[in-house]
């Protein structure tokens, strides 16, 4: 049935005056609250490109990155170049250890609550053994990777974004530790969190999630769990990197891990491939830990997880 012109606008009044309450209780629903911005896809190709710069330095100085020789301060001068060109505000903290200075690369990104400081960072020394690549380049990498993605986006997050690269882990935490040392304890309690990666492209990988800070850990869980690989914690290496120094400060911690010199069991390479009964770095501490000693996947994988942790955690908003 067609009513007619006046019969329609009657039933429109009708009907509007039937629901009107329920209409002006729809419109005044407050609107969704906007997404975090996803982080971007960390390039892998980009990740291992600073690893091969890591290792030529290392091969121009004498075999190492160690702290005390000058491998070490030409991996500090690359990593600075970086940052300075991407619109970082970069500092150099010095300490002595064993007679040496150490220093200690940090990188603020400008903007975000200075009363909410979230934290990445990772050691850049080598042991005097060998290049260090997986050791810590691999941690160091993707951290400069991501900052550099930071730089890309023109990221404006809430929270204050700081990066660092720390030196003489090999040699007991000196370098996170003399940083941590420095804080005032009004300092201190400005840090939301410190996120840590030590040797996140392991060769026989394993997947460890630190399992201190609930946030931060569930922040990596759930990335994980998003791509389907199953995670386990951190039991070897608490307190043996440089998240410990925040940690013994009261600094909520966590970070990623893809095993060392211990082997990986049976049940590990079934659920995550590899050679059980072999070591998840056979090359922890050696000369051999060159960039052929990186697994491709986990580093690719790490990488994309710390900077998924950076942009959560760093909360930006949606535009």
């Amino acid at each position: 049935m067609i009513l007619s012109v006046r019969s329609r606008a009657a039933a429109v009044l009708a009907v509007t005056a039937l629901l009107g309450p329920v209409a002006t209780q729809a419109a005044a629903q407050p609107a969704a609250p906007a997404k975090a911005l996803a982080a971007p896809d960390i390039p892998v190709s980009s990740v291992k490109a600073h690893l091969t710069a890591l290792q030529s330095i290392a091969t121009a100085n004498g075999g190492n990155r160690a702290h005390g020789r000058p491998g070490y301060l030409a991996s500090v001068n690359y990593l600075r170049a970086k940052l300075d060109a991407a619109g970082f505000t970069t500092s150099l903290q010095t300490f002595t250890a064993s007679g040496a200075t150490g220093y200690n690369l940090i990188a603020d990104w400008p903007g975000g609550d200075p009363n909410q400081v979230l934290m990445a960072g990772a050691h850049l020394d080598s042991t005097t053994s060998g290049p260090g690549i997986n050791d810590n380049g691999t941690g160091s990498a993707a951290v400069l990777e991501t900052a550099l993605a930071v730089s890309r986006a023109q990221l404006k997050p809430e929270k204050h974004l700081r990066f660092g690269w720390w030196g003489a882990e090999e040699l007991g935490l000196l370098g996170s530790r003399a940083y941590v040392n420095s804080l005032s304890t009004a300092q201190r309690a400005t840090f939301a969190g410190y996120l840590n990666f030590d040797m996140i492209g392991s060769p026989n990988p394993g997947y460890f999630v630190y399992d201190d800070d609930p946030a931060i850990e569930k922040t990596f869980k759930d990335y994980y769990a998003g791509l389907g690989v199953p995670t386990e914690p951190d039991r070897v290496g608490d307190g043996r990197s440089d998240h410990a120094s925040f940690k013994n400060a009261g600094i909520p911690v966590g970070g990623l891990f893809t095993g060392a010199g211990e082997r990986k069991t049976a049940a590990q390479a079934q659920k995550w491939g590899g050679t059980s009964g072999q070591s998840f770095d056979r090359c922890y501490h050696s000369s051999c830990d060159t960039t052929a000693n990186v697994n491709e996947t986990a580093l690719d994988r790490n990488s994309d997880a710390l900077a998924h942790a950076v942009w959560t955690l760093g909360a930006p908003a949606a535009r």
